[in-house]
């Protein structure tokens, strides 16, 4: 197995199927540590990640911060409300101004794609993409693939659909880059609207008939409906949408495998795109995946902090 050598995770589509395989090797040997008594390791002593939000998170900027302090490395969590930024500063020179004070690692997301890439290119320290516009969001599905690959045991060969707003979906390039790259078919299913117009570009079957969709799916992945980066228009009402794509039990018994995997990377719509006993069902592995995101986190911080010091010290 090769070496890490970024000190950047800004994306899957840039990495190859070895890097993955790290990244998830790495993972599995982290995770055990969320099991221990004292939850926490001495790996990252002394290195300072800073968490830099501007949108709303749960999951992924909580996950961040707990992988980083199981690491024993010291966070700064800065809301974009009480930042200089509102005062008129540039993006630039804010994260200028935070590398002046020598921290490791900063954890972006922001509305805009690329904004991870530009920073990273004039940056010091590590960056780390926790989503980018409608580009990417290469740690949630680092953790979805994990999640798949222990239940499933592989990923080669898989069957795995992604169904729901795949336009505005960051999660779901993320999830087509790695899947495919690792050898899964992937599938995603969702209203015309909803389906980005270069999506036949990308190495995916594309359909907008959910028993299609379903058919022969090891995995399905569900997604929000995203209200809040759609225009007005893309689907007549919540309702029909829920009647035409909202996964429920009868849809599954009717179209998917008997031991399909339910997956969603939150947060969830409950009875419009999934419903609440297909969420809370035997075949979900919904709040698996928030457990094997720490884990994911502990070893992407660990890989491109690493790198950062290897980078470092050839300068030096």
């Amino acid at each position: 197995m090769e070496e890490w050598t970024r000190k950047d995770l800004l994306g899957l589509q840039e990495l190859d199927s070895k890097e993955i395989e790290l990244i998830l090797q790495t993972a599995a040997s982290f995770k055990e540590i969320s099991t221990r008594a004292v939850k926490k390791v001495p790996t990252l002593r002394g290195k300072t990640i800073v968490l830099f939000f501007f949108e709303p998170s749960t999951r992924t900027r909580s996950s961040f911060e707990l992988a980083a302090k199981r690491l024993s490395a010291d966070t700064l969590s800065i809301a974009t409300s009480s930042s200089a930024i509102q005062k008129g500063e540039t993006l630039k020179d804010t994260f200028k101004n935070i590398e002046a004070m020598q921290v490791d690692c900063i954890i972006i997301r922001h509305s805009s794609s690329g904004v991870a890439h530009v920073l990273a290119k004039c940056m010091g320290p590590s960056i780390i993409n926790a989503g980018d516009g409608c580009h990417e969001h290469p740690t949630q599905a680092l953790l979805d693939i994990f999640t798949i690959k222990e239940k499933k045991g592989h990923i080669k060969g898989l069957n795995v659909s992604i169904i729901g707003d795949i336009s505005h979906s960051r999660v779901a390039r993320s999830n087509i880059w790695g899947l495919t790259k690792l050898g899964a078919n992937v599938t995603v299913c969702g209203p015309k609207t909803l389906l980005p117009k270069d999506i036949e570009k990308m190495p995916v079957k594309v359909t907008t008939d959910l028993a299609e969709g379903m058919k022969g799916a090891d995995v399905i992945n569900v997604l929000r409906i995203q209200k809040e980066r759609q225009k007005a228009g893309l689907f007549p009402s919540l309702r029909e949408y829920a009647m035409r794509f909202g996964v429920t039990t009868e849809k599954l018994k009717n179209y998917a495998k008997e031991d399909v995997m339910i997956m969603h990377p939150g947060p969830m719509n409950r009875g419009i795109e999934i419903t609440p006993d297909v969420a809370d069902g035997k075949y979900s592995v919904i709040l698996e995946q928030v457990t094997n995101g720490i884990a994911v986190r502990m070893a992407v911080l660990y890989l491109v902090l690493q790198a950062g010091d290897d980078e470092q010290q050839e300068q030096q």
